[in-house]
This record gives structure tokens, C-alpha cells and sequence, in this order.
């Protein structure tokens, strides 16, 4: 394992790091059980039981490479309880795709939800998911126009905003990543759409990497005057930083819907 590949490690960081997985799926399945979701094109979406506020999206973690929808339904139930649907969408994994594709696979997803769910649309997704929803508010993001303009906010969480550094890590061979697509898909060397508030939140116990993307993306975008701003959450790290989506009365939630 080189340098690099120890900056984007996490698992053996993290105190019981290896047991975040099966936890994750216990806390999945317990909800789906309470709260089945419908499919809509291959998207999990969880209902409030009156009619939906808006519609929040969390986009999937795992180096692009692991996980599926099912294994975060868990991280709808904050959403829920402040009377908004929540989608979870699918998206093929590397090799079998790449980055690009999942990026175009991710918008046509959210593009099928939105047309089933009205009001206005929040965006989050944590590590390669904070990637994703990125992705949907630059100049060339995949969305339509009519998706994008029901976005009110975007939150990634512990997101890596930067593809560069990974060409020098072993998940190149994997996500089969050249430097031409690592820079096309590289949120910090795009331009934002306008009128989206966006909050970088990052755990303040995370590797120093993606705090280090955290901070250079915020700055490389404040610098195009977006509306954008980092929250650095205390005593959080890369595994537990997302168990604010659980919470209704997290701080979090003042910078997704407003509440």
C-alpha cells in the first residue's frame, strides 16, 4: 500500500472501524422493515406519512467501487421525520463503469425520482457520494434544467472533490481512472451553478485528506463567488460523521432544508 493509499484508508483509523458495515446493514434492515420503500427506477424513496415537503437525496458511499442503496436506508429516518421524501438511488459500480458513467447513471436516476416527488429537491451523499452530488450542481452537471432548478442546497459529506491525487493510489486500475476524466470529474476544478447553497461537512477526527479536499474545494469555489461554506463537526470521524442524517434535530439539517 503506497503513501496515498493510506491517505484515502479509514477502516484500520478508526477504533472498531471494521465492525461500521454490518452495523450499517443492522440499521438498514431494521428500517426498511419499519418503512419499505418504493422503487422508483431502480431508487429506494421513503414517504413521510403526510404529503412530502420536498425531496432529499443521499447518494452512496464507497469509493465509487462498493455498497448499494440498501445498505443506508437507515440515514433516511432524519429526513422523514422532518416531512420529506427521501431517495436513495442505484448506481452501477466500477470496474463495470466509470466515474463518468456513474456520474450520468446518478443524474438520470435523480432526474426519474424528481418527476415523481414535487417540491424542492435537497442533495447529500457521503465520501464518493459527497462526490456524486457535487457533480449535480456543476456547469455540467447531467441534471435538465428543470431538475436543477428545484435544488435549494447541497451537503456533501467527508466528500473527495478532488480526482487527481487518486491516480496515484492502487484504486486506479479499479475505477480504471486517466488523468482526463480524474480532471473532468473533479468538482474542484469546475464551476458551480448558481443559486445553490452549498455546506462542506467533514468530521474533525477524518484522515487528513479529506479534511485537506474539504477545506482546497471550499476555497477553490468561494473564489467563483458560490454560495458555499465548511462545517467541520467535532469529535466525528469518516464512519460516524454521517449518523447526523438520523437525527432530526442535528445541526445539519438548518444547512440541507432549513430546518
Amino acid at each position: 500500500m503506497s503513501e496515498l493509499d493510506e491517505d484515502y484508508e479509514n477502516t484500520r483509523y478508526i477504533p472498531r472501524g471494521g465492525e461500521y458495515p454490518a452495523l450499517w446493514s443492522q440499521a438498514a434492515t431494521a428500517f426498511r422493515l419499519k418503512h419499505p420503500p418504493l422503487d422508483v427506477d431502480g431508487s429506494d424513496v421513503f414517504l413521510p406519512p403526510a404529503p412530502a415537503k420536498g425531496l432529499m437525496v443521499f447518494i452512496h458511499g464507497g469509493y465509487w467501487m462498493e455498497t448499494g442503496r440498501a445498505d443506508w436506508s437507515h440515514l433516511a429516518q432524519g429526513a422523514i421525520a422532518q416531512g420529506w421524501a427521501v431517495a436513495v438511488p442505484s448506481y452501477r459500480l466500477a470496474p463495470a463503469v466509470r466515474i463518468s458513467e456513474i456520474t450520468a447513471e446518478v443524474g438520470r436516476a435523480i432526474s426519474r425520482v424528481a418527476a415523481q416527488v414535487a417540491g424542492p429537491i435537497a442533495l447529500s451523499g457521503h465520501s464518493a457520494g459527497g462526490h456524486l452530488a457535487v457533480r449535480m450542481i456543476c456547469q455540467d452537471s447531467p441534471l435538465p434544467a428543470q431538475v436543477h432548478e428545484r435544488i435549494t442546497a447541497c451537503v456533501p459529506i467527508s466528500g473527495i472533490f478532488d480526482l487527481r491525487p487518486l491516480l496515484r493510489t492502487s484504486m486506479r486500475e479499479v475505477l480504471r481512472l486517466d488523468e482526463a476524466e480524474a480532471r473532468a470529474e473533479s468538482p474542484i476544478l469546475s464551476r458551480p451553478r448558481p443559486d445553490v447553497a452549498t455546506t462542506v461537512w467533514v468530521g474533525a477526527e477524518e484522515r487528513p485528506e479529506f479534511i485537506r479536499q474539504s477545506r482546497a474545494f471550499v476555497a477553490a469555489w468561494q473564489e467563483t463567488g458560490a454560495r458555499i461554506a465548511l462545517e467541520q463537526e467535532d469529535a466525528r470521524h469518516h464512519f460516524d460523521v454521517i449518523e447526523a442524517l438520523t437525527n432530526p434535530h442535528h445541526p445539519i439539517w438548518h444547512h440541507l432544508i432549513g430546518a
